[in-house]
C-alpha cells in the first residue's frame, strides 16, 4: 500500500510539514530510514537521527522543535509511538490471511464443537469438554486439555498448551511453547524428602491478555491463580501457583513471581524482576530491571534494586557504591598515619 504524506496525515489526524507529496509504502526505524520509508520518533534518545534519517516520512509529536534543517517530511501528531503501533495493526490486517477450518491430523474428542469460523492446525490436541468460541485459532501442535475453555476469538499459536480446566478469556493471544496450567510447586519436607502437594486449582485468564512465548502460568493448589483483562506478559516469565495479577499490568521478560504473590492494576514490571511469595504489590507499582521485591509496596512507587528501594534512594546509593574503592583507600592512608602517630 503507498500513501502520500497528506493521505496518512488524514488518517492519523496529524499535520504536515514538508512535501505533502511525498510517497510511503514501508516502515523503517528512524536510525535505518531509506526513501519511501515511513519512520517514527519517540524516544529523546533518537532525536539526533531525525536530522540523518532517509526515510521520506517521519511521525513527530505535534511540539517537536527541530534545531537543525530536516530533510525528511514531519508528519506532527499527539503520541508517534501510538500512530505507528495503530497503522501497523492496519497493515497486519489487511495483508491477513485468515485461516479457517479443520486440517488433518488432528485429535478432537467426541462431543467437541468446533464454530463454523475457527481453525484448528495439523497435529493439535483438544481434549473432552473443551468449549472453543467463535473465530478461535489453534495453530499446529497445541494442546488443549479436558474442560477448557478458549473465548471467542483468543489464539493459541504452535506449540502452546492448556492444561485441563483452565479458562481463557476473550481475544487472548498465547504464543509458542507457553504453558498454562502446570502444576505449581508445592512440596512438603517429609523425612527424608519432599511430599508432593496435589494441586487441585486451575489459571483462569481473562480477556485481552497477551502471554508471551515459553512463559508458564501455575494452577493454583485450591482455587485459581488469576490474571486480568488486558495484561501483557513478554517472554519467558514465570508466575507461581495461586498468584493474582491485576488489570493491565505489564512485565518484560524473565519476570519470576512466587507463590501467592498479588499484584495489582496498570504496575510495570521490569526483565527479571523477582517477587517473594506472599506480598502484595500495588495498583501501578513501577519496579525496575533486575529488582527483588521482599515487601509490600504503596500505590503509585516507583523501586528498583535488590532488595527494592525507592529509585531516588537506589541512585544516590549507586553513587556511594561507585565511591568505595577511593574510600578503601582513604581509610588505608589514614590507618597508616594514625600508625604513624602512635609510633
Amino acid at each position: 500500500m503507498e500513501l502520500t504524506a497528506s493521505q496518512l496525515a488524514t488518517l492519523v489526524n496529524g499535520t504536515v510539514d514538508g512535501d505533502e507529496n511525498v510517497k510511503v509504502s514501508t516502515f523503517a526505524r528512524i536510525e535505518e530510514g531509506h526513501p519511501g520509508a515511513l519512520s517514527f520518533l519517540a524516544n529523546p534518545k533518537y532525536t539526533h537521527f531525525v536530522y540523518s534519517t532517509d526515510s521520506s516520512v517521519v511521525l513527530v509529536r505535534k511540539d517537536f522543535v527541530a534545531e537543525h534543517p530536516v530533510k525528511a517530511t514531519l508528519i506532527r501528531v499527539e503520541d508517534p509511538y501510538a500512530t505507528v503501533a495503530r497503522l501497523l495493526e492496519m497493515v497486519t490486517e489487511m495483508s491477513k490471511v485468515e485461516k479457517v477450518g479443520v486440517e488433518s491430523p488432528v485429535f478432537i474428542a467426541e462431543g467437541v464443537e468446533v464454530p463454523a469460523d475457527a481453525y484448528v492446525g495439523a497435529f493439535a490436541y483438544i481434549g473432552s469438554g473443551v468449549k472453543l468460541g467463535a473465530g478461535v485459532k489453534i495453530y499446529p501442535q497445541a494442546y488443549v486439555g479436558d474442560g477448557c475453555e478458549i473465548g471467542d476469538g483468543s489464539v493459541l499459536y504452535a506449540g502452546a498448551k492448556v492444561y485441563h480446566g483452565c479458562r481463557i478469556g476473550k481475544n487472548c493471544i498465547i504464543h509458542a511453547g507457553a504453558v498454562i496450567g502446570a502444576d505449581g510447586f508445592g512440596f512438603a519436607p517429609v523425612e527424608g524428602g519432599y511430599e508432593k502437594i496435589p494441586q487441585t486449582g486451575n489459571v483462569e485468564i481473562e480477556d485481552d491478555v497477551e502471554i508471551g512465548a515459553n512463559t508458564t502460568i501455575d494452577r493454583a493448589m485450591m482455587g485459581a491463580t488469576r490474571i486480568g483483562r488486558g495484561v501483557k506478559l513478554d517472554n519467558l516469565i514465570q508466575i507461581a501457583h495461586n498468584c493474582a495479577v491485576g488489570p493491565h499490568t505489564v512485565m518484560a521478560a524473565q519476570v519470576g513471581i512466587a507463590g501467592s504473590a498479588k499484584v495489582g492494576a496498570q504496575c510495570m514490571i521490569g526483565g527479571q524482576v523477582g517477587l517473594v511469595g506472599h506480598i502484595s504489590i500495588a495498583d501501578g507499582t513501577q519496579i525496575g530491571a533486575q529488582s527483588g521485591v521482599n515487601r509490600a509496596t504503596k500505590p503509585g512507587d516507583r523501586i528498583m534494586g535488590a532488595p527494592a528501594v525507592e529509585m531516588g534512594e537506589y541512585a544516590r546509593s549507586l553513587v556511594y557504591v561507585k565511591k568505595l574503592g577511593s574510600l578503601y583507600e582513604r581509610v588505608k592512608e589514614l590507618e597508616k598515619q594514625i600508625k604513624e602517630v602512635k609510633n
